[in-house]
């Protein structure tokens, strides 16, 4: 069942337009950038972008900075909130059910094919902002490209930067567990996948404010960018840690309550 919806997730055009769109914002910003040499001092706009008109080869990182806010979260809550809301809505899903599986195995399935497409969008996202940066900028050899200002010899910086893909696609299976408990609550798509995104955008809105910082530290998308620590020397583990944990709290707490909702309840359509 794993590979039936693995090849069915695969095979969607929807699957890979929504890819492509995905990549459509870091292609757009290298060109403006190549275009006007203007790029944000440091410190300022998403991470690793003022630093890229000199090493194209840090562009990946810089890619990843520029989705992962917003659009790569809404990428990840669409596919998931239609993992099980979209068979419901089509009709199909007490057909599915009707078969031997039962009801954990197509959950563990669905999740699976949504753990997939995670981590296959933040690696073509990385990969396509690697091509696009060693293009149109130059890829000179690595010296003083940490955080810190130290240099990076091109060996710590190819395992920092598989280390900082592994730590973005974690945090997005925390958008992914959302939108997978609300699928299960809702017959319809976008209201799973609406679901997810509000919690996310009351996430990001709470921890702009002074009010709202004694939950700061829990706020699902709080350790998002702690992805930059990998970049520092020497590496700062304390945010990449708490951010792994919390969202393996929310991962975890989300899947019982899907998997204890979705095997109790009445399939009607």
């Amino acid at each position: 069942m794993i590979a039936v919806e693995l090849r069915k997730l695969f095979r969607r055009p929807r699957t890979w337009a929504t890819i492509a769109v995905l990549n459509a914002l870091p292609v757009l910003v290298a060109v403006l950038l190549v275009l006007t040499d203007l790029a944000p001092r440091p410190g300022e706009g998403p991470p690793f972008l003022s630093a890229v008109l000199t090493n194209g080869a840090l562009y990946p990182l810089a890619a990843l900075a520029i989705v992962l806010p917003l659009f790569l979260p809404i990428a990840v809550a669409v596919v998931a909130g239609d993992s099980v809301a979209g068979e419901a809505q089509a009709g199909t899903l007490r057909y599915l059910l009707a078969r031997p599986a039962g009801r954990t195995r197509l959950l563990v399935a669905k999740l699976v094919a949504v753990l997939a497409f995670v981590l296959v969008t933040v690696v073509v996202v990385a990969a396509v902002g690697y091509l696009v940066g060693t293009t149109l900028f130059d890829a000179q050899p690595v010296a003083g490209t940490s955080v810190s200002g130290t240099s990076l010899t091109p060996e710590e910086l190819a395992v920092r930067t598989v280390l900082a893909i592994g730590y973005v696609a974690v945090s997005m299976l925390g958008v992914a567990a959302f939108a997978l408990f609300f699928s299960t609550l809702t017959d319809s798509p976008l209201g799973a996948t609406m679901g997810a995104l509000v919690v996310l955008v009351t996430s990001s809105l709470l921890f702009t404010l002074d009010a709202a910082s004694p939950i700061a530290p829990y706020l699902p998308t709080r350790y998002w960018l702690a992805f930059v620590d990998f970049f520092r020397d020497p590496v700062l583990w304390r945010d990449i840690t708490r951010g792994i944990a919390l969202q393996g709290v929310y991962v975890g707490v989300l899947l019982a309550a899907a998997w204890a909702n979705f095997t109790t309840k009445d399939i009607t359509s």
